[in-house]
């Protein structure tokens, strides 16, 4: 694996406190390496921390004990049998009779299953599998995108009047089409999809849910973000382009509910192309459905990889595996807030090692604010601020990422953490320098193990900061922990109420360790 790169990303957009210096949206990201195929961002999008390897391939939910099934025999009321006529009742040997005749080629040494998996349909192994060994080859004309649906031509023509904020509009929109087509090529694939229904993402729980759940994590404040980003790219695009093509999109699919629901199978299920190194100014490829890969659960401890070529995608074993085992991908380097939202699962703790807590970036100002001592320091405290702002180390919906062992952004903590501190006169150098040279934000680098040694003023802030962000939550660590280490009350909570203390519980520990470091 490359070396992983840091993790900023923008929050839910909690209301900041004190005047608006900054711009609204920030992304403090210095990545040290190109972004790989993970996964697919929505509307709002954080970005993820991703890995520099060939192609990281994208998810499919693995989550809790006990969680309900990933897939269903049958997938809504708007598709069809179609593209070779295979029962429903066997969807499995449907969908292996139609990998024959596209092309797509598994190896004799794996199968699909639901039988020896964590959640839903799986690909284990028949025989033992050697790293490098390839499990499965999809064609590029067995993909599912803009550029291989039937209306190909129509959404190429279309194509400037399709444009949005997410960038996924012709990829829904080909779903919708082959959805209803009753001889879709791809519908023996669609058949082993979940039930457009069930999907449990934070999405479709209710409002009062989500918030009681989840408060303080930052997926509610994604999710109404998301939630408004799908109404209106709805109402402004998608629905307009069907009514305009009532051949090709029946009344079964003009549907915000569908629309929607296809949105969270999109943002669970799809895959994204790296781009070439060369390409890094490029906007990032659309997303498109690859088949068979797309039937891997997640693992943070993954034994396989997706690797793309000109002609085929190929999902690459990377570590031994033995008969009888489940192969695992990755949807890249998550912390389990990025699960629920966009997969709709989490790992419980501690197995997910890429986890992370946030500290809004406003919430830093608020601690430091409330540590002046009247109008006049309160003024200087902003104008640092506004300077971090032109800087662009800070800004009113960022965060500052800290993991289990990592700050995922170091550069950006460090330096706010320097100016907000600094002596006046040194301020006014720095300010009149317009910043520090390179080598000087070397000298600053601020990681997980020498939060103790920073200056005692440096770590005063930041635990003032750990301390109003554990107060946007709505129980304490101790809660937590009563009901983990207690194991009849664990067991009568719902499905959705273990994920999300899994969620809440894997961030206090987190901002917790920050505490004894600063203390």
């Amino acid at each position: 694996m490359a070396t992983r790169t840091k993790r900023p990303r923008v929050s839910g957009g909690r209301p900041a406190p004190g005047p608006s210096l900054c711009p609204a949206l920030r992304q403090p990201a210095r990545a040290t390496a190109p972004p790989a195929a993970g996964p697919v961002p929505l509307f709002r999008v954080p970005s993820p921390k991703q890995s520099a390897s060939p192609a990281r391939a994208r998810r499919h939910p693995r989550g809790l004990p006990g969680a309900g099934p990933r897939h269903s025999a049958h997938l809504s009321q708007v598709a069809q049998p179609g593209g070779g006529g295979e029962p429903d009742s066997d969807p499995v040997a449907g969908f292996l009779s139609w990998c024959g005749r596209v092309g797509l080629e598994l190896s004799p040494k794996v199968a699909v299953s639901r039988q020896g998996t964590v959640a839903g349909y799986g690909m284990v192994t028949r025989e033992s599998v050697l790293p490098g060994e390839l499990l499965f080859a999809v064609p590029r004309a067995a993909l599912l995108s803009p550029h291989t649906c039937s209306i190909r031509g129509l959404l190429e023509r279309e194509r400037d009047a399709l444009q949005s904020q997410s960038g996924w509009v012709p990829l829904l929109l080909a779903l919708l089409h082959e959805l209803q087509a009753p001889a879709s090529l791809w519908s023996p694939y669609f058949a082993l999809w979940p039930e457009l229904d069930r999907l449990e993402h934070p999405m479709f729980w209710p409002e009062e849910e989500r918030q009681r759940l989840l408060q303080g994590t930052g997926v509610p404040e994604a999710v109404d973000k998301d939630l408004a980003n799908i109404r209106s790219e709805f109402y402004s695009i998608v629905l307009p382009f069907m009514e305009a093509h009532p051949d090709l999109f029946g009344p079964s699919v003009r549907s915000l509910e569908l629309y929607h629901q296809l949105v969270a199978l999109v943002m669970a299920y799809s895959f994204q192309e790296p781009l070439e190194e060369e390409e890094d100014e490029k906007e990032p490829n659309s997303p498109l459905m690859v088949p068979a890969a797309d039937i891997l659960n997640h693992l943070a401890n993954h034994n396989a990889n997706l690797e793309y070529s000109a002609d085929y995608l190929r999902m690459v074993a990377t570590q031994p595996i033995p008969k009888g085992q489940e192969i695992f991908n990755t949807y890249g380097q998550m912390a389990n807030w990025q699960l629920i939202h966009m997969y709709g699962f989490v790992e419980p703790y501690p197995d997910n090692t890429d986890d992370t807590a946030d500290i809004q970036m406003v919430t830093v100002r608020e601690a430091a604010v409330r540590g002046t001592k009247g109008e006049a320091e309160r003024l200087q405290l902003y104008e640092r601020w506004d300077f971090l702002c032109k800087l662009e180390m800070v800004g009113e919906e960022g965060a500052f990422v800290i993991g289990r062992e990592e700050v995922l952004t170091e550069e950006e903590l460090a330096a706010t953490l320097k100016v907000l501190c600094m002596p006046a006169e040194e301020f006014r150098e720095f300010k009149d320098r317009d910043g520090w040279g390179e080598d000087e934000w070397e000298e600053d680098r601020l990681t997980v193990t020498n939060i103790p040694k920073l200056k005692a003023s440096w770590r005063q802030l930041l635990r003032d900061s750990v301390l109003l962000t554990l107060q946007t939550y709505a129980t304490d660590l101790k809660t937590e922990e009563d009901v983990l280490s207690n194991k009849e009350a664990y067991a009568k909570l719902s499905w959705r109420e273990k994920q999300a203390l899994q969620v809440r519980y894997g961030q206090k520990m987190i901002l917790h360790q920050l505490l004894e470091l600063t203390s």
